[in-house]
C-alpha cells in the first residue's frame, strides 16, 4: 500500500501511519534503520524559489536545466521586472519603456516571456499569476503545480518599491489588479495533463483587456513616469511602442487558449 502511494502526498501519510506501528513491532537492523527514515516515508513537495534576474537572466541555464529534468519539483518565480537586490539594473524581465540602471532613456525592446517558453517543453507545468488581481486563480495555480508528477514554474507578478508606485508599497495588491485590467499583466495556466484528456492545455485566465486604461497604469509608476520627464517625446513613443506589444502578447495567448485539441 505504501509503495503504490509513495508519489501522492495524502496517500503516502495514510500509508506510512500503517507500516510505522508495523516497525515498531520487528526487533531486527532492517526495521531499526527504517525507523531512522521515518521522516522520508511521506511524499515531499519540493519547491524552488528565486527572483527574476535569476529565472530569466543569469541563472537560466539552470533553470531550464531543471526544467528538462522531467523531476517533480516546484518552482516559484517572484518576477519584479529589475535586478531588485543588486541596485536596480534592467534585465531580460525588464518591460518596455521602464527606466532602470542600464536603462536610463527608457528600454526599448520587449520583455522576454519566460511562461511561454516553458510551455514549448510540453511536458512542464506553467502558471503566471498575479495574487492581488485574482487570488482565486493564484492559490488554483498553486495546488495544480504541486500535484502534477513533473517539474511545474510559477510565474508571479511581484511590484517592488523600485516600481514607485503611486500610494507606496501599501497598494502593491491593488496595482496587480490594474496591470492585469490594463493587459500589462496577464494570468494564465498550462497544464499538460488536459492534452491527454484531449483537451487544450492552455487556459487564458484573464479577461479582455481595456487597452485604454494601459498608459495611465505606465504613469501610475516613477519607472515609466520619470521618463515623461527625462525624455518627453522619447516616452510618448516607447509608451505607444509597450501598448502594441501587450496587444500583441495577449493575441498571443489569445491564440494558444482557443486552439482545438
Amino acid at each position: 500500500e505504501w509503495i503504490d502511494a509513495m508519489h501522492d502526498q495524502d496517500a503516502s501519510k495514510v500509508a506510512s501511519d500503517k507500516v510505522l506501528p508495523l516497525l515498531e513491532q520487528i526487533n531486527d537492523s532492517l526495521a531499526k534503520e527504517l525507523l531512522e527514515l521515518k521522516d522520508y516515508f511521506v511524499k515531499k513537495s519540493i519547491w524552488i524559489f528565486g527572483g527574476d534576474g535569476w529565472a530569466y537572466d543569469i541563472g537560466y541555464g539552470g533553470l531550464d536545466h531543471v526544467l528538462a529534468s522531467g523531476e517533480d519539483v516546484n518552482i516559484l518565480v517572484l518576477d519584479t521586472e529589475v535586478y531588485s537586490n543588486t541596485g536596480g539594473q534592467a534585465l531580460k524581465a525588464s518591460p518596455t519603456a521602464s527606466v532602470a540602471k542600464f536603462a536610463f532613456a527608457g528600454k526599448a525592446n520587449r520583455k522576454k516571456d519566460l511562461g511561454l517558453i516553458a510551455t514549448t517543453y510540453g511536458y512542464v507545468y506553467v502558471a503566471q499569476v498575479a495574487m492581488g488581481a485574482n487570488p482565486a486563480q493564484f492559490f488554483k495555480a498553486l495546488k495544480e503545480a504541486e500535484s502534477y508528477k513533473g517539474p511545474s514554474i510559477i510565474i508571479a507578478y511581484s511590484p517592488c518599491i523600485a516600481h514607485g508606485i503611486k500610494g507606496g508599497m501599501a497598494k502593491s495588491q491593488a496595482q496587480q489588479k490594474d496591470a492585469v485590467k490594463a493587459g500589462f499583466w496577464n494570468l494564465f495556466r498550462y497544464d499538460p495533463r488536459k492534452e491527454a484528456e484531449g483537451k487544450n492545455p492552455f487556459q487564458l485566465d484573464s479577461k479582455e483587456p481595456n487597452w485604454d486604461l494601459y498608459i495611465d497604469h505606465l504613469k501610475s509608476e516613477v519607472r515609466f513616469s520619470s521618463l515623461m520627464r527625462s525624455f518627453p517625446e522619447r516616452a510618448e513613443k516607447l509608451f505607444q511602442d509597450a501598448l502594441n506589444n501587450a496587444k500583441w502578447k495577449y493575441a498571443q495567448y489569445k491564440r494558444l487558449s482557443e486552439m482545438q485539441y
